[in-house]
């Protein structure tokens, strides 16, 4: 049977965005067990409480809530196991040293799968505060108003 190709997005963490301000990215397998991706591949899995952490030189998803396969039998996984994510050594010091820093996190962002391979995309956030988030907030309206005008002020262009 032939590898799949390209990438199918599984979850998104739309919270984090609103929680966090989002650094660096980066890409990291996920070890999962067989009912797991099977569960992944119907498109079930929540990222809203999920956090990454790095013990012993591990980078590990917390949190993360993939449910039961449906039609699994007594080999079934916990739905809100711990999970070893797959990076570089490189990449896991790197992390280390960014998060060492005050109000840094990693924060996931995405689970998707790239080329049949499970993946999660992690990023180094700093937590908002709430001035931010209403900041952010306004922002993204001035920019939805800004962009209606210019909508409505192009399609009274064309008429004309």
């Amino acid at each position: 049977m032939p590898r799949e190709k390209g990438q199918q997005v599984v979850a998104r963490n739309k919270k984090a965005f609103h929680d966090y301000i989002i650094g660096e990215r980066f890409e990291a397998g996920l070890v999962l067990t067989g009912t797991e991706v099977k569960t992944l591949r119907l498109g079930r899995a929540s990222l809203a409480d999920a956090f990454a952490t790095i013990d012993n030189g591990e980078v590990w998803l917390r949190g993360a809530n993939i449910p039961e396969y449906a039609m699994g039998t007594y080999h079934n996984h916990v739905a809100k196991r711990n999970r070893k994510l797959l990076l570089h050594a490189k990449e896991i010091v790197k992390l280390q040293r960014v998060v060492a820093d005050k109000g840094k996190t990693l924060v996931p962002l995405a689970i998707y799968f790239k080329d049949g391979y499970a993946k999660v995309e992690i990023a180094v956030g700093t937590g908002k505060r709430e001035w931010d988030k209403r900041q952010s907030l306004l922002e993204r309206d001035s920019n939805r108003e800004a962009e209606r005008a210019l909508a409505a002020r192009n399609k009274g262009m064309r008429r004309a």
